[in-house]
């Protein structure tokens, strides 16, 4: 699978952002650091919105008749 991020430096720290994950941020004290907090974030990102999907109840498309 292949994702995109956003990364950069700011203050000797980089950090990185996954856009089509909300709320999926990291950072690290180097940028190898930074890939494997990134890879680490990103799972337990999945991993979250999977148990989530597996506990909400299904949605189901009901026709009304009036």
């Amino acid at each position: 699978m292949k994702i995109k991020a956003i990364i950069w430096q700011e203050d000797n720290v980089w950090c990185a952002s996954v856009p089509a994950l909300p709320g999926c941020h990291t950072w690290g004290e180097n940028y190898e650091h930074l890939l494997e907090m990134l890879e680490d974030a990103v799972e337990g990102w999945l991993d979250v919105a999977s148990e989530r999907e597996a506990v909400e109840p299904e949605k189901q498309l009901v026709e009304l008749s009036l």
